[in-house]
């Protein structure tokens, strides 16, 4: 299978900026405000507080007159993580290719979170640091969710939406690169809850549903994920396991 081409970023819902060093591609509702988002940005981690999810790099950013939006900085993980960090090389910003992959999602009908936009720093030729924007939603973690909610039916529930929501994804062909329970959000819909996907990067879209050992592999991604948080099985036990459909 091939991925499917990206968008071409002549989204009416979208607009190109260019400020000093910075190139932003930001949704039509948060444009204008592009000064005041990246003042907002500047100061993240300046008070030495925590972002959300699994590397502590989302912040939850307020800006006047607009809805809130939630701000990923783009970090890697592992060893190289301790050279680069927040750094990264090459003329096709991983952040952009993430906003273009969900956009694409979102009209297919996937279960992500509204993107608002994708920001790039560039610190060098070839040398750039990244955020993702998205629509600020009320919620937790799937993880977070199984740790403070111990209430059976609920959290079966809440487990039988989460797998909803991959068979769907994997149905209008995505493959996500990194499915793991920091990247299930969990969310009210009206007096019920629903989970959304969180976190494209690196994933791939394609034109057909995934094939059923694309499905297996990204599965077993998920079981590793659910396995090391939750060595004991206190959160997560059998029978949770046979909901989300893993081995």
């Amino acid at each position: 299978m091939r991925p499917a081409s990206q968008i071409e970023w002549r989204d009416p819902n979208f607009t190109r900026i260019r400020i000093a060093r910075r190139d932003l591609i930001l949704h039509r509702d948060i444009a204008a405000l592009a000064p005041e988002i990246l003042r907002s940005l500047s100061a993240l981690g300046s008070t030495g507080e925590s972002g959300a999810g699994n590397r502590k790099s989302a912040f939850r950013v307020q800006i006047a007159d607009t809805s809130d939006i939630y701000a990923r900085r783009s970090r890697r993980g592992g060893l190289i993580a301790l050279l680069l960090n927040d750094i990264y090389l090459g003329i096709n910003p991983r952040t952009q290719s993430e906003l273009a992959l969900t956009v694409q999602a979102m009209n297919r009908g996937v279960p992500v979170v509204e993107p608002m936009g994708a920001i790039v720093e560039w610190i060098g030729p070839a040398i750039y640091r990244g955020f993702f924007l998205t629509r600020a939603m009320p919620g937790m973690t799937l993880w977070e969710f199984l740790q403070a909610d111990d209430d059976p039916m609920v959290r079966s529930h809440v487990l039988e939406q989460a797998r909803a929501a991959i068979e769907t994804m994997h149905a209008k062909g995505l493959w996500h690169a990194d499915l793991n329970l920091h990247n299930l959000l969990v969310t009210q819909a009206g007096d019920s809850f629903t989970v959304m996907i969180l976190d494209l990067d690196k994933s791939r879209l394609y034109d057909s549903p995934l094939t059923p050992a694309m499905r297996r592999a990204n599965l077993a991604r998920l079981a590793r994920s659910a396995r090391k948080l939750d060595p004991a099985g206190k959160h997560l036990d059998s029978a949770a396991f046979a909901i989300l459909k893993l081995e």
